[in-house]
């Protein structure tokens, strides 16, 4: 029994291996096939004869990419949102989980009730649109930030981490005559790193990535996020379904290697930070996760 439960066992493990090998190269595929078309001589990318390892090598997508005034203008626009909507949302999203953790606030269970009510039903995209308008936010920074301030799924996994920070430390803290919001600060937050960099990332990601409501609340170009900018670059590149397009910095660029280096260059800078905050990012999220 021992020798087939040991057989067994390494059997799972190749098998899980195989299957991890099989997940990165179908996650990695995409990224190399991107780079290596965006990297290549023209005329290899028209014949369709590039897949996974650049044919030649030309640099003119990235540099006519960078070379456009919009990329440019973009990048500034979306770390400035990046910057201060993660910012602002961890703030709001502690401020709110960190009393609602605490079993003596009064109508604590209610103020969670509509918190989970708004996670099942919205208001829609036209009420939203007329609230912000009412705001006065169109066509101002605040219309990427304020809208999707805080999430109520990251509000009640930092809600349930907080609950899981041990009662002794606090009352430690109230002996020592700490008041509530110095208690937060000193005690609670130190302990929560893990959970504020995983949710930070969260919603850095989620910013990055919006493009959505910059279409519907921005009509000033000069106040449009990057993606909104490599989605205007992608769609001019592709008018008429021409095969080579001039319309990035004056250049004369092959389209699937304009689309891909403009594809890259927007989701790169965050695949980069990921690795620095990723032993936080599993903690962090199981510990929110699975206690009650």
């Amino acid at each position: 029994m021992v020798k087939n439960r040991s057989a067994l066992s390494l059997l799972f493990d190749y098998a899980n291996v195989l299957l991890m090998a099989l997940m990165i190269c179908a996650m990695l595929f995409p990224f190399l096939h991107m780079a290596a078309i965006a990297l290549s001589d023209p005329e290899p990318v028209i014949a369709g004869e590039v897949t996974l390892w650049p044919n030649g090598l030309n640099f003119d997508a990235f540099s006519a990419v960078f070379n456009d005034n919009r990329v440019l203008v973009g990048y500034k626009n979306t770390l400035i949102y990046v910057v201060l909507g993660t910012t602002c949302s961890l703030l709001f999203s502690i401020l709110g989980a960190y009393p609602l953790s605490r079993r003596n606030l009064v109508f604590g269970k209610t103020f969670m009730m509509l918190i989970v009510f708004t996670m099942l039903f919205s208001g829609g995209l036209i009420p939203t649109y007329l609230v912000v308008r009412s705001y006065g936010l169109l066509d101002t920074i605040w219309a990427m930030v304020i809208p999707g301030l805080v999430s109520p799924y990251y509000l009640i996994i930092m809600r349930t981490f907080f609950q899981g920070i041990p009662r002794e430390l606090e009352e430690s803290g109230k002996i020592d005559g700490l008041s509530d919001w110095m208690i937060m600060l000193r005690i609670v937050l130190p302990l929560s790193k893990p959970v504020l960099l995983t949710i930070g990332l969260f919603y850095a990601v989620g910013i990055w990535s919006n493009f959505f409501s910059a279409l519907i609340y921005l009509r000033n170009e000069d106040l449009h996020p990057l993606q909104v900018m490599i989605r205007n670059i992608v769609m001019i590149g592709q008018v008429g379904d021409m095969t080579v397009s001039n319309s990035v910095g004056g250049r004369t660029v092959v389209l699937e290697s304009l689309k891909y280096a403009v594809i890259l260059v927007g989701t790169l800078p965050i695949l980069i930070v990921y690795p620095f905050i990723q032993k936080h990012f599993v903690q962090g999220v199981m510990i929110g996760s699975v206690k009650g």
